[in-house]
């Protein structure tokens, strides 16, 4: 593909998002940032060279159906889709009526991809998701109680909310990758960003601690990596449309959901009736 392409990058205001555009952007990329923090977003553009930002609190729907609106707008073209935004919360039910993780895990990105599918479609676009192995060790969806009204705990919330992405860019790849959609979901390492600043899982004490950034956790350049690795990949060569990598190699073991077909397919038409109503 000629570049430059436009590759828009949610969730780039720091971490593994905001590494990621500093290095497409170095590269010559046409990089578009989303973020939710005016000040930090409008930061990282700046130091990126002076992309384009947008600004959207994934947990008003209605700023994702703005920011979907202003990106069909400004780009013709739409080369790469990487949904990174996301996080680990404490219990809290958005404006929305959701639970706060699926809303802005899940239910946000899956508002924005659909929002530009027929963008991303004409533009033969790969759309990647920032996944998390959370899937795998705290997972198993329940269509009928997203929000974990049964049995809420953060990691809980936030693993289903990452068992939905890896799903949703599945069941993305099944439905449209006849029509030129490539699509691929990954667990990027364990990376210092902020996760774990506004959550009640025990997993906080590794986020916001100086040892556990230390000892467990990479810098945000090394998750940037990755994120570029898979923006520069080749599908079919590089990796595999549909697939779930971890880093950058398939899971000998995975969670059992993420192969549920008839989930996907059922996740998908769930989030459409809900985000109707919403």
């Amino acid at each position: 593909m000629t570049s430059p392409r436009t590759i828009i990058i949610t969730g780039a205001s720091d971490g593994i998002g905001a590494a990621a555009a500093r290095q497409l952007a170095a590269k010559g990329e046409r990089v578009v940032i989303v973020g939710r923090s005016p000040g930090k977003t409008r930061e990282v553009a700046e130091s990126a060279g002076g992309v384009p930002y947008h600004l959207a609190d994934f947990t008003d729907l209605s700023q994702v159906r703005r920011l979907a609106a202003e990106l069909l707008d400004a780009y013709p073209r739409i080369d790469v889709l990487a949904n990174n935004a996301g996080n680990n919360f404490r219990h809290e039910t958005t404006r929305d009526g959701f639970e706060k993780s699926m809303q802005v895990n899940h239910l946000a990105p899956f508002l924005l991809t659909t929002l530009l599918l027929d963008r991303l479609v004409a533009s033969r676009a790969c759309v990647l998701q920032t996944a998390s192995e959370a899937a795998r060790i705290y997972g198993n969806l329940d269509l009928g109680d997203l929000a974990n009204e049964k049995r809420w705990t953060a990691d809980k919330a936030y693993g289903d909310s990452k068992l939905a992405n890896i799903l949703f860019t599945r069941e993305l790849h099944r439905r449209y990758h006849d029509q030129g959609i490539s699509t691929v979901s990954f667990h990027p390492g364990n990376v210092a960003t902020n996760m774990g600043q506004d959550t009640s899982s025990p997993t906080r004490f590794i986020w916001r601690t100086k040892i556990g950034q230390l000892l467990v956790l990479s810098k945000p350049e090394v998750g940037g990596r990755t994120l570029v690795r898979y923006i520069d990949g080749t599908p079919g060569v590089t990796w595999e449309s549909g697939a779930y990598y971890v880093v950058d190699k398939a899971p000998r073991k995975t969670h059992p959901q993420i192969h549920d077909a008839r989930l996907a397919r059922d996740l998908w038409e769930r989030s459409e009736k809900l985000l109707a109503q919403a």
